[in-house]
């Protein structure tokens, strides 16, 4: 029996969801540069649970039903109260939350196609209402409604500030929402995948996909990065924090994809977004100390910039609470959580992988009292 580390290389199922191939992204067979230019993320969502871009009456009336669901029952927001708020990482309350929601659904168990999509629009819809409240709640703030005649991007940043965002960070938001919607069979969905695949339901597969999404190898590594440019403070101060930290054999968060030999595509976007909202915000040295960075890691480790590295300098231009970072990350990648969910309930078949034992053979058992 042959083993691989990691699963590195291994082909674990069929999907028609998304592709990397020779280093190009794509969703359903759109190249993610042409949505990130183009797209809403709301006709991103369309497309990858439906696999086709939807007409003007068709987008308009999934937006409809999507804004239509955005509201959390009252009993989850009133739990948010209770966790231990100055404690708990935000991920873990979204996790936690995302479970409860499932106790206020009275389809939460019923398996049919149609009760499956339904429950994949509400937790689309849901999933930056409970960010957003959550976020306010800590601050000793009520929670705010969304509004129905605010795009997907929009909402999210209306909800957690109360004001209304301009155009550029509606773009820009809109456009990272984009990038990270899905990325294959990563950790996450992979999780999803497992989970769904015993004919549990969609809101078991999404909280698992959750917890696998926390780790900081995963989702968690934009809120380190911007650790990172905080620790560093100064663009002065970057060589010298860097060439140390790479003598010291430490991990520069953001940098190297298991996938992208030559690059993660989806970096270059995010970097002028970074450009742009940091010259906006007149905080240009995030933008100036993460280039400084990139050249230093990728000359002297031969490693190019992932997704999460310029994210984490748009994200903090864009007013939002570090530790907000991968919750975000959550809130985007939902989408191609229940992309992946509905497809796997399409053709199931169990996953349950083998592994090589490589412990301990013919041991004989030895009574309690002669241990």
């Amino acid at each position: 029996m042959s083993t691989t580390k990691g699963l590195e290389g291994i082909v674990a199922t069929t999907s028609s969801v998304s592709s990397i191939i020779d280093g190009v992204l794509t969703y359903n067979g759109y190249n993610i540069d042409d949505l990130a230019d183009y797209a809403t993320f709301e006709e991103v969502v369309y497309l990858l649970w439906y696999h086709k871009l939807p007409t003007k009456e068709e987008l308009e009336s999934f937006t409809k039903e999507l804004n239509g669901y955005s509201a959390v029952p009252s009993e989850v927001l009133e739990q948010l109260k209770t966790y231990p708020i100055d404690k708990v990482h935000p991920m873990a309350a979204l996790r936690t939350a995302v479970s409860n929601l499932a106790l206020f659904d009275e389809d939460a168990d019923e398996m049919s196609e149609e009760a499956n999509r339904k429950k994949a629009m509400k937790l689309q819809a849901q999933m930056p209402t409970i960010v957003t409240a959550f976020a306010r709640i800590r601050e000793g703030k009520e929670p705010i409604a969304p509004k129905p005649e605010l795009s997907y991007a929009a909402n999210f940043l209306y909800m957690l500030d109360g004001e209304e965002p301009d155009e550029t960070s509606i773009e820009a938001f809109n456009k990272a929402l984009v990038l990270h919607a899905d990325h294959e069979l990563n950790a996450s969905t992979f999780t999803a995948r497992v989970c769904v695949a015993t004919l549990s339901d969609v809101y078991s597969g999404v909280t698992a996909a959750i917890g696998a999404l926390k780790g900081p190898l995963h989702g968690g590594a934009n809120e380190r990065v911007m650790a990172m440019l905080s620790e560093i403070g100064d663009e002065d101060k970057v060589e010298e924090y860097i060439h140390k930290a790479l003598e010291n054999k430490e991990k520069i968060m953001g940098f190297g994809h298991r996938v992208y030999k030559d690059g993660d595509p989806r970096a270059k976007h995010l970097k002028e977004m970074s450009r742009q909202l940091t010259k906006i915000t007149g905080e240009s040295k995030w933008y100036e100390m993460s280039v400084k960075i990139d050249e230093i890691v990728t000359s002297e480790k031969g490693l190019l910039p992932n997704v999460d590295f310029y994210s984490a300098s748009v994200y903090h231009s864009l007013g939002i609470e570090h530790d907000l970072f991968t919750p975000i990350f959550a809130v985007s990648r939902v989408s191609g959580w229940l992309a992946h969910i509905l497809e796997q309930y399409d053709n199931n078949r169990l996953i349950r992988p083998r592994a090589e034992y490589v412990g301990p053979d013919k041991q004989a058992w030895v009574p309690i009292d002669k241990r």
